[in-house]
């Protein structure tokens, strides 16, 4: 199966702002690329592209004052098969963890694990552990978070969205990724592409979307408290501890977003 995916985004600056940029496929993705999918950028700036400490390729720029527009599309390949489900897949031992995997265990700027610690042993510690258990956890989420756009809040952390019960699909992510770290389940956080393949459409614009990944049996498994079943199609951009890790776009001064297009959807 062939998907086309991409953006347009622009940003306007009062001052040439320097920016640091997480939108190229991620490096696990590009052998699937069926065409070329560099990002480019009118009025042309120089761009240095590097690979940060979670695996995520990156790239800075200086924006020039006034308006910048950042943008990409490609094909890649995509198996066509939805998310792999291991019932099988077990829990590890902190102990038996290899060490690069223990950070996903810690607490961070969205997963407030500290603030539900009691509540995830309270209601998680007799599910099975493994699969059983993350999955009970995305139950959980998927039924307690009422999905809306308007109710998005950039400030919302994982304990927030718990007391708040509404959100958009990150707030799903940090409180499932909190509750599986509360658990000693390490998990991280994912954004990229998840277009309406396999599924009936939404009329919603189309976004950027976010999951996350429990690391169980020795390898990353995807999970999406969101939609809260196996989706076809994804492509992932990056992961990190939250969403600060793999903010599309991080600017050291003033910036705002005026322009914001992401297609994604299977090429016939």
């Amino acid at each position: 199966m062939k998907v086309r995916a991409g953006f347009t985004l622009a940003y306007q600056c009062p001052q040439p702002t320097q920016m640091l940029l997480v939108l190229d496929v991620h490096p696990s993705r590009r052998p699937d690329l069926l065409t070329d999918a560099t990002v480019h950028f009118d009025p042309p700036v120089e761009a240095r592209g590097y690979i940060d400490g979670f695996g995520n390729a990156c790239t800075r720029i200086t924006a020039p004052a006034g308006t910048i527009q950042i943008s990409s599309e490609f094909l890649i390949h995509d198996s066509g098969r939805p998310d792999v489900v291991a019932w099988d897949a077990l829990q590890h031992d902190i102990k038996d963890l290899p060490d690069d995997v223990l950070v996903f265990l810690l607490g961070s700027r969205y997963c407030d694990t500290d603030r539900l610690g009691d509540f995830a042993w309270a209601n998680f510690s007799n599910t099975p552990p493994g699969w059983a258990r993350v999955q009970a956890i995305c139950d959980f989420v998927h039924s307690h978070i009422a999905f809306n756009y308007q109710n998005a809040d950039a400030l919302r952390t994982a304990y927030g969205g718990f007391t708040d019960r509404t959100g958009v699909c990150r707030d799903f992510a940090h409180l499932a990724i909190t509750l599986c770290r509360c658990m000693n389940i390490p998990a991280r956080y994912c954004t990229g592409y998840l277009g309406d393949i396999g599924v009936p459409p939404v009329p919603d614009p189309m976004d950027f979307s976010a999951w996350f990944q429990a690391y169980l049996g020795g390898n990353w498994y995807t999970f999406d408290a969101r939609h809260n079943k196996p989706r076809i199609g994804r492509i992932l951009m990056a992961t990190g501890r939250d969403a600060t890790d793999v903010a599309l776009s991080t600017s050291f001064g003033q910036s705002q977003l005026v322009r914001f297009e992401v297609v994604t959807d299977e090429a016939t």
